[in-house]
């Protein structure tokens, strides 16, 4: 059979899944299998998407094809490029917070992060009064808008990050190489047998990679921590521009909170500055129909300057509290990005885990950040409106 590799991939997966260390009960296995199903969409999207002599973007992760604990506030897309080539990246700058590029050599694997061969945000590139753009990634001397491919490059990451969900609007981007414009007759070879074969051998393999790397990510960066704690700020791993991100994961009963108080570093500083939670399969939790997630531009500021969050199960009744949604255990992360300077301890937040029947006797505006459940319902509104349209672009 032509899909036996990813059959049997599959069913390798599954066991996968099911022997996963963190797995304690059905909740956790129904949501392994969920991301499951997500995972096997992508990878059989990427497999087809492995085109690097006809290169396009495809979103990377989504609502239902999470990975690597995906950003709520991003737009993820990639395309596949070889570093003896030349390309030409064409596009129209949106309203978002943050637009980066960065280069990669190989790709995620149980055993190690890839290198970042070039990182930089919108900064970097001339922009037309109207918003377009073109960028060339070659093999060619680097000078304003030419980037030179190292050795080993594989793979162009584009994120587009939103601050405010409501208001900011995405852009649009495409790839080409520079010898294969469509325009003048080059076009890829018709798909034969053989070439589906190894497609589906492929999507196989990027499954099960997909699934190893990111179950034994958190090993690396998170769960040596101590629980219920957040590191400093630091930048983030895997050669990002400008980013600098704190880090740490949960274990809460259903009587307790976190208090999470981080100073709102603002625009100036910061553009976007964003908090999330993700399950233990470090994936983001469901960010549409709950708030497990907030940006500043979301959450309230206490007139101090402070973001205070409260992470708990139960409804404190205030605009910043972050829903576990059945999960005692999990991963919290602050993100800054489009930085314009190296943050310190002193911008990082402070934690503190207390019964949950204090948490207004801990928050010094506390009953400034009531919100009545029309008002929160209203809120969950608003942010299932603005996925459903930056979904459809």
């Amino acid at each position: 059979m032509l899909t036996q590799p990813f059959a049997e991939a599959l069913a390798e997966a599954e066991k996968i899944i099911a022997g996963a260390p963190h797995v304690a009960c059905e909740q956790d296995l129904a949501e392994g299998y969920d991301y499951l199903a997500g995972s096997i969409q992508a990878s059989l999207r990427l497999a087809w998407a492995y085109q690097r002599d006809f290169p396009y973007f495809v979103q990377s992760t989504g609502p239902y094809t999470k990975m690597g604990l995906d950003n709520p506030d991003t737009l993820y897309f990639h395309a596949y490029i070889r570093d003896d080539a030349e390309y030409v990246v064409t596009g129209r700058r949106g309203t978002t917070a943050d637009l980066s590029f960065q280069v990669l050599k190989g790709d995620y694997s149980p055993v190690e992060v890839p290198d970042s061969l070039s990182a930089f945000d919108d900064r970097a590139i001339d922009i037309a009064a109207d918003g377009s753009f073109e960028l060339r990634f070659g093999p060619g001397q680097a000078g304003r808008n030419y980037f030179t491919l190292g050795a080993g490059s594989s793979m162009l990451l584009v994120r587009e990050v939103y601050s405010d969900w409501g208001s900011e609007r995405r852009g649009t981007i495409s790839i080409r190489r520079d010898d294969r414009d469509p325009r003048s007759g080059w076009a890829p070879p018709p798909a034969d047998t053989p070439a589906l074969a190894k497609r589906y051998a492929v999507a196989g393999k990027i499954l099960l990679s997909r699934l190893r790397t990111f179950l034994a990510f958190p090993e690396w960066f998170y769960l040596k921590e101590p629980v219920n704690m957040m590191t400093p700020p630091r930048s983030t791993p895997g050669g990002l521009a400008t980013q600098f991100s704190s880090a740490g994961h949960f274990d809460l009963a259903e009587d307790q909170a976190m208090i999470v108080t981080v100073p709102a570093a603002g625009a100036a500083t910061a553009p976007y500055q964003g908090i999330q939670l993700g399950s233990m399969w470090y994936v983001s939790l469901d960010y549409i129909n709950h708030q497990t997630s907030l940006t500043a531009d979301q959450a309230r500021i206490d007139p101090d300057g402070q973001l205070r969050f409260v992470i708990s199960e139960r409804d404190p009744g205030v605009a910043n509290w972050l829903e576990l949604t059945g999960h005692r255990r999990g991963y919290v992360q602050i993100r800054w990005q489009r930085l314009t300077r190296d943050l310190t301890l002193q911008d990082g937040p402070q934690v503190q885990v207390i019964p949950f029947a204090e948490v207004a006797g801990r928050l010094p505006y506390y009953q400034r950040a009531r919100v009545s459940p029309e008002q929160w319902r209203a809120r969950i509104a608003a942010r299932q409106a603005a996925v459903a349209e930056r979904m459809l672009g």
